[in-house]
């Protein structure tokens, strides 16, 4: 083999030859999309944690589809986990197939598809939970549940835009700012959408600080935003740690479909409380929830191939996210608004807007906002109840929606 054909076989294996032929752009407007989330992850800290790992995870698999396509070489194979989900297919639940024909971003998905990863964020994220303001001020669940609202409506949004129960379910999550239940439900009930609705989901938890306030400032007076509140009472050691146990049991007897986010979420809690498992708690809130981010991340980064993500359903996924989040903040201040006036003006509206899942970002907004009124306020321990409870209240949500399109 001379030069010239060493060179030409080089060149037909690259993929800077695809650069020109067939659906190429796609995979490189997709490649410029994952530049600017790891722009937004880096330089913004937008999500970090999570969101350069799924721009990473985007970038590659789009480079791979340069070289192999959906043949060997491909990192990801969208064709596997479509006759995943086929029960017609000799393939469907077969995680060997996955295991023997797949690349690496397909074993590394099997934890998404199999809810392994959301399972253990929602361990790590009750081992560094203080259910306290929760237990102190059970009304706050009132306010986590009205939080809930963006998701319905944006359900049926979806549904008015043309998308199936299931793909609607998955997108109205994303009102709930929980990261980890949009990916659990959505890999039981929509796949494909799941890069989407992940960066959509990742994207508007992180632009909490700059969504939420104008909307605060809309739904509430001055004078409600002045509000101080009186110091919550003590909690008892017995109380943190009865709580995981009777929540775990409630809630998992009420919805059979919330037993692995609610199940992990309260075992992580009663790790951190219980006091005779402190390695337990640590492991599970540094290293455990540090591995899985990893894993997590650059798997669901795999989900954004330019053939499935590059779509007018991506566009609508996006406005509704928008929607959902919105209308969530707006549920939680206005029955914040209500026992505010039930309460004699005892309670300050604020606090709502953390009804929402983004814990803790979200009771800082309402802290910080609250300080802006009244820089003698502190409101961050009592909007911890509603975020909490919005934690819960999702999983709730997403284990309705799941019992409902399964």
């Amino acid at each position: 083999m001379d030069i010239l054909e060493t060179l030409e076989t080089l060149w037909d294996g690259s993929g800077f030859k695809s650069l020109f032929t067939g659906e190429g752009w796609k995979n490189l407007i997709m490649i410029f999309v994952s530049c600017v989330l790891l722009y937004l992850g880096i330089k913004k800290k937008f999500e970090p944690l999570l969101l350069v790992g799924i721009a990473f995870g985007c970038l590659l698999v789009n480079l791979s589809y340069f070289v192999g396509g959906d043949t060997a070489d491909a990192l990801y194979h969208m064709d596997l986990w479509d006759n995943f989900l086929d029960p017609n297919h000799p393939d469907y639940h077969s995680y060997g197939a996955i295991m023997a024909h797949g690349g690496l971003l397909d074993i590394l998905y099997i934890g998404v598809k199999a809810g392994v990863y959301p399972s253990l964020i929602f361990m790590g994220v009750g081992a560094m939970t203080d259910f306290g303001p929760l237990i102190a001020n059970p009304k706050s669940l009132l306010l986590g549940a009205a939080a809930q609202m963006g998701v319905f409506l944006a359900f049926f949004g979806a549904i008015c835009l043309g998308f199936t129960g299931q793909e609607a379910a998955s997108i109205g999550i994303i009102g709930g700012a929980d990261g980890p239940t949009a990916i659990f439900l959505t890999t039981k009930l929509a796949p494909h959408l799941l890069g989407a609705i992940a960066i959509a989901a990742y994207s508007y938890m992180a632009l909490i600080p700059m969504i939420q306030p104008p909307i605060m400032k809309f739904l509430t007076t001055e004078k409600e935003r002045q509000i101080k509140m009186e110091q919550a009472r003590t909690v008892s050691k017995t109380e943190k740690i009865i709580f995981p146990i009777i929540v775990a049991m409630f809630v998992i007897l009420l919805l059979p479909s919330t037993a692995p986010l609610i199940g992990c979420l309260m075992l992580g809690n009663l790790w951190r409380e219980c006091g005779v498992t402190e390695r337990l708690s640590d492991t599970v809130q540094n290293a455990l929830m540090n591995i899985v981010t990893v894993f997590l991340g650059i798997s669901v980064g795999a989900t954004t191939a330019a053939s499935r993500f590059l779509s007018p359903e991506t566009l609508k996924i996006i406005v509704l996210g928008l929607t959902a989040f919105c209308f969530s903040t707006v549920g939680g201040l206005l029955v914040g608004k209500l026992m505010c006036k039930l309460s004699g003006g005892k309670i300050n509206p604020l606090i709502g807007s953390a009804g929402v899942s983004a814990v803790p970002m979200a009771a800082r907004v309402s802290q910080m906002e609250g300080q802006k009124a009244n820089p003698k306020n502190f409101l961050l321990m009592h909007a911890m109840g509603p975020n909490v409870a919005g934690v819960i209240g999702s999983a709730i949500a997403a284990g309705f929606l799941l019992a409902v399109f399964k």
